[in-house]
């Protein structure tokens, strides 16, 4: 679940947020999208998904220039039984990268994939929670855009959902085990969310989910990424087809040196309820 210049997809996101806010929609319509809301805002939710989520980072690296990342993230669950669901979520980024030092040029390509499998009950009660593997694959084409290192390690993700509200915290944990980089892996990944759904507004949210990292092969003083902030978005229709669009700004109040100061955040999903 992470983030960073929009390669081709900030128009389309804009585009559909003012579908979203010219739309009218029927008290059926309202509920349906509501309900689809809820269940985007789910990590561990028995829903198909294509999320691409675009993150545009502002001020990095010591000439302050901006990067970019569009995550394409499928989620698809599976059931295993008649209490246990596996949710596998994929995120694959593609990497627009400044140059970090004086001379370098601009990379594009393809960074390394995290693929994700979550356990998860299908009746939790009030609290609804998953935990899983988490594997990191080489994937990137180019060494500046990866680790080109081979992970491991384990993530969790427990939320409630009283009334409008859809609150909980993902966590996970990746170790390298293997690869040709010069520097080891040792990422924690800590993601909080809190959604709030409007009733009876045809779908709209506000919400606040922020990616928190820290990188503990990295000196004392670079070790962690803190953001804070958010925004919205809606769920509604094109047709029959559901689709989930929000915008959400951040701002890094601890972050390595060359660390971007603030980002954009734009998706786009597309929702296949069963």
């Amino acid at each position: 679940m992470k983030s960073q210049n929009g390669i081709g997809l900030k128009p389309a996101a804009a585009w559909l947020l003012l579908i979203a806010l010219a739309g009218p929609a029927s008290i059926a319509a309202e509920q349906s999208n509501e309900e689809l809301a809820k269940a985007s805002q789910n990590p561990v939710a028995n829903l198909i998904s294509l999320p691409f989520q675009n993150n545009t980072d502002f001020n990095v690296g010591p000439e302050n220039k901006t990067k970019n990342t569009l995550n394409i993230q499928p989620v698809l669950p599976f059931s295993l039984n008649d209490n246990w669901n596996v949710i596998t979520r994929t995120i694959l980024p593609v990497v627009s990268q400044p140059g970090m030092l004086p001379g370098q040029d601009r990379k594009n390509g393809l960074g390394d994939t995290t693929f994700t499998a979550f356990l998860s009950p299908k009746n939790s009660g009030k609290w609804t929670w998953g935990v899983g593997p988490v594997a990191l694959l080489p994937t990137a084409t180019d060494d500046r855009l990866g680790s080109d290192k081979w992970g491991l390690g384990v993530s969790a993700v427990v939320l409630t959902m009283p009334g409008n509200w859809v609150v909980g915290s993902l966590f996970s944990n990746v170790w390298s085990v293997g690869g040709s980089g010069d520097q080891d892996v040792n990422l924690f990944t800590w993601q909080y969310f809190i959604n709030y759904n409007i009733p009876n507004s045809g779908g709209w949210y506000l919400s606040s989910a922020p990616i928190m990292t820290a990188n503990w092969e990295a000196d004392s003083g670079d070790k962690w990424t803190v953001p804070v902030g958010g925004g919205g978005g809606r769920v509604f229709k094109i047709g029959k087809q559901p689709v989930n669009v929000q915008a959400q700004a951040f701002y890094n109040v601890e972050k390595p040196e060359y660390a971007a100061d603030w980002q954009l955040r734009l998706q786009l999903q597309f929702l296949f309820p069963k």
